[in-house]
């Protein structure tokens, strides 16, 4: 890239935050939705709204000459087929690792120690002491050895499980041995908690499937901080219906959860409207992204993260 390029961000806030912007790059507003301050050729690079759905953003295929699309998630399931081959793709991987695998931790403690029915008895006054089975002891199964899922094998450590890793492929770390998914079902039976954190593509699209969750012993329990299709949500309602397993999640099929879905009626579901990665440490994280990602792109590079090339 040379000469002026044009980026475009989706609201004053993320423009003011980042400040002074290199010479030739001029940042403009568009949030994909309205007319954006600039005409639409101008654009080259798209800075995308947080957590926004792939299908309202159809407004990104009027700017044609985009280069570069920057997400401001990890994830960027729907986006190739919105972009296809026009532009790169560049994720905030990173920016989310902590806080999601700060709520994958948190899930799987408030299912294990009962945290759903303390609230219930809270509510009702009622001091109803029990045994549940809490996190230490248990196998843990960890589906995703990347960045988040990197962040989750460290805060397990101190909670003195038996975890076992599954990746794309086998193969050992300076952490030990991870397995294939393609094993999971070898070891399913073993697995107490079972914590997701994939993409989704192709691969892992109902990779929990019905047969799967057959496997898993009874009691337990799904943590899922990757994408709702990960799991097939039908096989998954049946086992938590009749109470042989647990869920607590972070992401559904569909989203969001329809208000009568099945998955609401039921105590032994944790439910959870996607936040993993939406706290107070989100804000200035992806700023200090957006500004690493600005000095590189103004260099002529392709900036951190790129997923997809065009």
């Amino acid at each position: 890239m040379s000469g002026q390029q044009t980026i475009s961000f989706p609201s004053q806030d993320l423009i003011d935050a980042v400040g002074s912007f290199p010479e030739n790059l001029k940042p403009v507003l568009w949030d994909l939705v309205n007319d954006p301050q600039t005409p639409l050729d101008e654009i080259e690079i798209a800075v995308m709204p947080y957590m926004a759905n792939p299908a309202a953003l159809k407004n990104i295929r009027k700017a044609p000459n985009l280069k570069i699309v920057q997400t401001q998630t990890t994830g960027f399931d729907g986006l190739v087929d919105l972009i296809g081959d026009r532009a790169n793709i560049n994720t905030a991987a990173g920016v989310h690792a902590a806080s999601t695998a700060e709520m994958a931790i948190g899930l799987a403690i408030a299912s294990l120690r009962g945290f759903p029915q303390a609230v219930r008895d809270q509510q009702d006054g009622r001091w109803n002491p029990q045994q549940w089975p809490g996190l230490a002891d248990r196998t843990v199964g960890l589906v995703g050895v990347g960045g988040i899922g990197e962040e989750i094998r460290k805060r397990l450590e101190p909670f003195e499980v038996n975890l076992l890793r599954f990746g794309s492929t086998a193969r050992a770390d300076e952490h030990g041995e991870i397995l294939s998914t393609n094993e999971l079902s070898q070891h399913a039976a073993d697995i107490e908690v079972l914590i997701l954190i994939v993409p989704l593509t192709d691969s892992t699209h109902h990779l929990v499937d019905a047969e799967l969750l057959a496997q898993l012993p009874d009691g337990a329990t799904i943590v899922n901080v990757a994408r709702g299709p990960v799991v097939d949500t039908d096989a998954l309602v049946k086992e938590v219906a009749s109470g042989r397993l647990n869920v607590a999640s972070d992401v559904f099929d569909p989203e969001p959860l329809p208000k009568d879905h099945p998955l609401w009626q039921h105590p032994n579901a944790l439910i959870i409207p996607h936040n993993g990665g939406n706290t107070a440490a989100f804000f200035p994280r992806m700023v200090k992204l957006l500004k690493r990602q600005l000095v590189q792109w103004s260099e002529g590079d392709f900036g951190e993260n790129v997923v997809h090339r065009s």
